[in-house]
């Protein structure tokens, strides 16, 4: 069960490195998928890809594991509206819709 725990964690720790890196490489992306109704999407964008680096860097480090585990619980649950806003104009982002539901649960099972 360790074993499988830590192939876990480490495959989390290098998609959210992966997924944070990715907000400062086309941040315009990420800005599309911000509800209008938030304010500042341009710098909530690079925070959140930000918090997603530093919690994925935090699962590595044992002292870190549950400060980073909780923090990318709350990141999870704070772009949640993105991710809706998402499926719920799909085409605005050229995706199937059904994709774009899919993936809702899918921070469910990051959040587990």
């Amino acid at each position: 069960m360790t074993l499988f725990r830590n192939i876990l964690r480490w495959l989390a720790a290098i998609c959210f490195v992966l997924a944070g890196g990715a907000h400062f490489l086309r941040p315009d992306w990420y800005v599309a998928i911000v509800p209008p109704y938030f304010p500042a999407p341009q710098l909530l964008v690079l925070l959140s890809g930000a918090a997603e680096i530093a919690g994925g860097i935090g699962l590595c480090f044992r002292p870190l594991r549950a400060a980073a585990g909780w923090g990318l619980i709350a990141l999870l649950l704070a772009v949640f509206p993105a991710n809706l806003f998402m499926a719920q104009h799909p085409e605005t982002f050229h995706l199937a819709g059904w994709i774009l539901w899919a993936r809702l649960p899918l921070q469910a099972v990051f959040i587990a």
